[in-house]
């Protein structure tokens, strides 16, 4: 194959063909009207790199002989889903074909790069020759879900860097943002009702300093930050365009300092508390009274308004039990509910929640603890620590995220020389071990594999205060873990990944990402 095809992820069936096709200044686009918001976006990108035209007809096709890029509505390609596609650079013309706008979307992508790299630079460049090689590409995912997940409670991130991430996930074929909005150390969304959570919530007058365990105290500086419920709509439309759901989640019923901090009714002691300043897992918890519920439920119902995803995800991982049981008013509400102890309590929380968001025509998602005391029909499960989880909730009829600590958490180090990289929370993940990432466990029957939806990425950011430092530890990975979701295990183990990556990254080097090198 020619050094100049290196896609990220790889392409299900690539055919290269002999010679080459040239974008002229009179090139054109043809599109028909269901795929027009798609025409603008690649005319966008074609126009700003090359300084040609690219002007777009709608519902005409392009004349016999005429350079055009085609934008076809096929319906014959329902077999490959609505994210499949078929690409062709022959004769004249440039044809994307697709049943549905996603999968025109994901074409534009592959065409973008099979494109000289100049493509992805944010300046004109009337220097280059806009070449590319004759292919046919026929591709579609392996999984449905393909996500990463952002922490933006833990150190706070600018929208205009949001959008940029986004813009990465949508090059790579990843589909899923996971937005991480609530912490102990900061609550980021704007609630409408309550507006202390942002006020109080979303500022902490300090940082631990160096890792958690070294004990340095903190560094004497607040942190914070917000997002307006209009930046949250905005930043919504901004994927939507690209065709990635934004999944918000807001943590419940541990991970909920900052909530108390500002709303102290919502805890379990009468202590007043500060929003959370260190690391690691704090006892703090939500008391599971009417009162919370009424509270989570009108929280709830604002960001069921700014999101129009299917899912919205409750965390429900590490919440510590031990004010629960500590509390002679919490004992007699377990009684009162019917659990026999403090995991029994959480599951009967989480039901709750669930017949809430399932009302409001939603579905729960949350990690793996949501498992303990038993689980609401209809609730979604991430498997986080490890993939035990993940087997248990498919084995009962759960729909999965694979998403184990042990191959897809972006915030370990990247190789076994820690010293040489920036402080991360421990442990190591090179990017060869994310390529090897197999989301299916073979302990599960062809009908249970079949509730594993997908795989995601996690960033948490305790050790990244910066979008430079989430960009250092996401990627390459990313391009891993895109590989790893998008394309079949037989394709992966051509062994081109890396050779294509090298090619890949000097895109990136043109997006401005701040990616770790492969030379370490």
């Amino acid at each position: 194959m020619s050094k100049r095809v290196a896609i990220v992820p790889q392409p299900a069936s690539l055919i290269l063909l002999e010679g080459d096709y040239a974008l002229l200044s009179s090139t054109r686009i043809f599109s028909v009207p269901a795929f027009y918001r798609e025409a603008e976006y690649l005319a966008g990108k074609l126009r700003r790199a090359t300084g040609f035209p690219f002007v777009i007809h709608a519902n005409s096709a392009a004349p016999k002989d005429a350079p055009a890029i085609e934008l076809i509505l096929d319906a014959n390609l329902h077999r490959l889903g609505k994210e499949g596609f078929q690409l062709e650079i022959e004769g004249d013309s440039i044809k994307l074909k697709s049943s549905a706008p996603v999968g025109i979307f994901y074409a534009i992508q592959t065409l973008l790069q099979l494109m000289p790299l100049a493509v992805f630079d944010e300046r004109p460049r009337p220097d280059v020759d806009w070449t590319l090689p004759r292919v046919r590409i026929e591709d579609s995912p392996r999984f449905a879900w393909r996500g990463a997940m952002l922490d933006c409670g833990r150190h706070f991130m600018p929208v205009e860097f949001l959008r940029k991430f986004i813009d990465l996930l949508a090059l790579h074929k990843l589909n899923v943002f996971h937005w991480h909005l609530t912490e102990d150390q900061g609550w980021r969304i704007e609630i409408k009702k309550y507006p202390r959570l942002t006020e109080v919530g979303a500022w902490r007058r300090e940082t631990t300093r160096g890792h958690v365990s070294a004990n340095l105290g903190g560094d004497g500086i607040p942190h914070g930050g917000l997002y307006s419920q209009d930046e949250a709509r905005e930043l919504v439309a901004y994927a939507t365009e690209r065709h990635i759901t934004i999944i918000p989640e807001i943590e419940m019923p541990g991970h909920a300092q900052a909530a108390i901090a500002a709303y102290p009714e919502l805890g379990c002691t009468s202590e007043k508390l500060d929003v959370g300043t260190r690391w690691g897992v704090i006892e703090n918890i939500l008391n599971p009274s009417e009162k919370t519920f009424t509270f989570m439920q009108d929280v709830l119902s604002e960001v069921i308004a700014l999101f129009s995803s299917p899912f919205i995800h409750v965390g429900g991982d590490e919440a510590v039990k031990k004010q629960w049981d500590a509390s002679p008013a919490i004992r007699a509400r377990m009684t009162e509910v019917g659990a026999h102890d403090a995991h029994e309590l959480q599951s009967y929380f989480i039901r709750r929640i669930d017949q809430f968001l399932s009302e409001q025509g939603r579905r729960l998602i949350g990690w793996d603890e949501i498992l303990e005391g038993g689980l609401a029909p209809g609730a979604t499960v991430m498997s986080w620590r490890g993939v035990k989880g993940g087997i248990e909730a498919a084995r009962a009829g759960h729909d999965v995220i694979m998403a184990p600590n042990t191959h897809t958490y972006l915030d370990a180090y990247q190789s076994a020389d820690p010293a040489n990289e920036p402080l991360a929370i421990g442990g190591q993940l090179p990017l060869e071990k994310v390529l090897s990432y197999e989301p299916i466990p073979d302990t599960l029957s062809p009908d249970q594999a079949r509730h594993i939806l997908g795989i995601q990425g996690q960033l948490w950011t305790e050790y990244m205060p910066t979008p430079r430092h989430v960009e250092y530890m996401a990627f390459p990975r990313l391009c891993a873990l895109a590989e790893v979701g998008w394309s079949s295990p037989g394709t992966r183990q051509d062994g081109s990944f890396l050779e294509r990556l090298h090619r890949h990254l000097k895109r990136l080097d043109l997006l401005g990402v701040k990616y770790r090198s492969l030379d370490g």
